[in-house]
């Protein structure tokens, strides 16, 4: 039940991002510089709202917060075609993200209150993995409207993503309950930023998820403009992602029951990237099909990351962070990314890009420092209290 409700969220948000910016631009109206500033306000809204939308999750429960956030989703696309212009665009925009954000606090909730711990770490493999499956699935039901090349098509797109998100927050309703968690002594949702070891911890997996703006945005533009390779080429390097990250995401959990695991496979994502970089800065030097090859393996290994890091985060999230504050902690996390996120696209191409390929270097350097950095703040976490529901049963790194 776990891997289709996913697979419904995955395929709502594939729909839509498939042709959102033509969406705004033909039927909507709006100029680029507009769309800027609504995708720009809506990550705003993502970064300051994460831990208390979190919180909020861990208050009314994270089957409801899922089901509600993606409701709120569903009527915020459906929402979309009646837009005025851009202050209800920018308006919608923000709803939606909102209610994106609370959904995801929800899923994380409710999977870890809903599953044993020692299967929680390989189900949320097996939801990513379905959520990337249904994300390409709603993606191609996107590109299916953009082909009618009309309004009409337009419209069919936002409906479709609205029907979808709707079908999934039905069935979340109706997913069976959780146990409720002793809820503990309440804070505000601030007060997780006291927790100095996690927040170091939260910092650690931020760095390295801005493997995913390298992959994403700068290695494509890297490839337009640096490199001989066609362009048709970078389809082949999106697939293989793709079908890397949905074959090895459950096998990329081995060893992600403890700490210990934790650190090794955080140590390796970090590793991965780190070696992933002056690979991709070689392309720059090398013609025809050896770039293709260099390219493939730098696509390989920061698919890598994303896999191993993605198992680290989940088990810290939901065996370290205080069972009653899951949705909070989650919310940390999603805030420091959310900082990584806006700073990263902008620094990262510059360094990529305007210093001719060396800046890959001093990228990989980062990643290296994080390896060496994620033994010490995991074993700072783990010498913390937090509550008495902290289980000391972990092992020691």
């Amino acid at each position: 039940m776990l891997a289709v409700q996913n697979a419904l969220w995955g395929a709502g948000t594939g729909a839509f991002l498939a042709g959102s910016v033509v969406f705004y631009t033909l039927y909507v109206g709006l100029e680029p510089v507009q769309i800027g500033l609504g995708l720009s306000a809506a990550g705003l809204v993502a970064l300051v709202g994460s831990m208390p939308l979190g919180h909020l999750a861990d208050v009314i429960g994270g089957r409801r917060a899922w089901a509600v956030g993606t409701a709120i989703r569903a009527l915020a696309f459906a929402a979309y075609p009646l837009a005025a212009g851009f202050w209800s665009f920018l308006l919608l925009m923000c709803v939606q993200t909102a209610a994106e954000t609370l959904s995801t606090s929800g899923r994380v909730v409710y999977t870890a209150a809903v599953v044993p711990p020692e299967n929680r770490v390989r189900v949320m493999a097996f939801s990513r993995a379905y959520l990337n499956v249904g994300w390409t699935l709603g993606a191609g039901l996107g590109a299916g409207a953009l082909a009618l090349d009309s309004r009409p098509g337009l419209l069919l797109l936002v409906l479709v993503a609205a029907a979808v998100c709707a079908v999934n927050a039905a069935g979340v309703a109706r997913m069976p309950a959780a146990e409720p968690v002793a809820a503990g002594p309440r804070s505000g949702s601030w007060q997780v930023l006291r927790d100095l070891p996690y927040s170091a911890g939260s910092v650690v997996f931020g760095v390295l998820w801005l493997h995913a703006i390298l992959w994403n945005d700068v290695l494509q533009l890297w490839v337009i403009t640096r490199t001989d390779v066609p362009k048709p080429v970078l389809g082949g390097l999106v697939a293989l992602n793709t079908v890397l990250a949905v074959a090895f995401q459950v096998r990329a959990t081995r060893g992600a029951g403890s700490l210990p695991g934790v650190v090794r496979l955080t140590r390796a994502a970090a590793l991965s990237s780190a070696i992933a970089c002056p690979i991709a800065a070689a392309t720059g030097l090398t013609r025809g099909w050896l770039t293709v090859v260099l390219l493939s393996l730098a696509v390989t290994l920061f698919t890598a990351t994303e896999l191993w890091v993605s198992a680290a985060q989940w088990y810290v999230q939901t065996e370290i962070a205080p069972p009653a504050r899951r949705g909070l902690y989650s919310g940390l996390d999603k805030s420091v990314q959310g900082v990584t996120r806006l700073a990263g696209p902008a620094g990262l191409t510059f360094l990529v890009i305007q210093t001719g390929g060396w800046g890959w270097w001093v990228i990989g350097a980062g990643f290296a420092a994080c390896a060496l950095a994620v033994r010490p703040v995991m074993s700072w976490i783990e010498r913390t209290p937090r509550t008495a529901e902290l289980s000391a049963t972990h092992s020691t790194v």
